[in-house]
C-alpha cells in the first residue's frame, strides 16, 4: 500500500469520517462491473491495487468527468494526470519517479475522501 502523505493540502474542505479501510479481495471482473452503469453496484476506482468506493461523487458517474476512471485499477493514467482510456491501468511500476510521487500524491487525495473497500486480486 501506497504512503499515505500527511499534507494538509490533501485534506478535502469538509472534514469526512470514514470506515476503517477493509483489506477484502476484489477481482477484476468484479471491479469492472462497479463502473456506473449499473445501480445494483457501486461506483469504484482502484489506486495501486487499493479499491476506493467513490459512489457519492457524480464526477465518476457515467456523465462525469472522470468516469474513464471508474470499474478499474487507473494508476497510470492518474501518474501520467492522462484521462485517455489506454492509460486507464494498473501498470505503473515503470514509470519515473516524478510521476510516481503524483500517483502517491492520488492515492492520498483518495484515502482522505473515499472509504477503502478491499483490494484488487489478480
Amino acid at each position: 500500500m501506497a504512503q499515505i502523505s500527511q499534507s494538509k493540502g490533501f485534506a478535502p474542505k469538509e472534514p469526512r469520517t470514514l470506515n476503517p479501510p477493509k483489506s477484502t479481495p476484489i477481482s477484476l471482473s468484479h471491479l469492472a462491473k462497479c463502473d456506473g452503469n449499473s445501480p445494483s453496484y457501486p461506483i469504484y476506482v482502484a489506486i495501486m491495487g487499493t479499491v476506493f468506493d467513490v459512489s457519492g461523487n457524480t464526477a465518476y458517474a457515467p456523465e462525469g468527468a472522470y468516469h474513464i476512471f471508474a470499474g478499474k485499477d487507473a494508476s497510470r493514467a492518474l501518474a501520467l494526470s492522462s484521462l485517455k482510456a489506454d492509460d486507464c491501468r494498473s501498470e505503473w511500476e515503470d514509470l519515473a519517479d516524478k510521476e510516481k510521487q503524483v500517483l502517491n500524491d492520488w492515492f492520498t487525495f483518495f484515502s482522505k475522501r473515499y472509504n477503502i473497500v478491499g483490494q484488487v486480486r489478480r
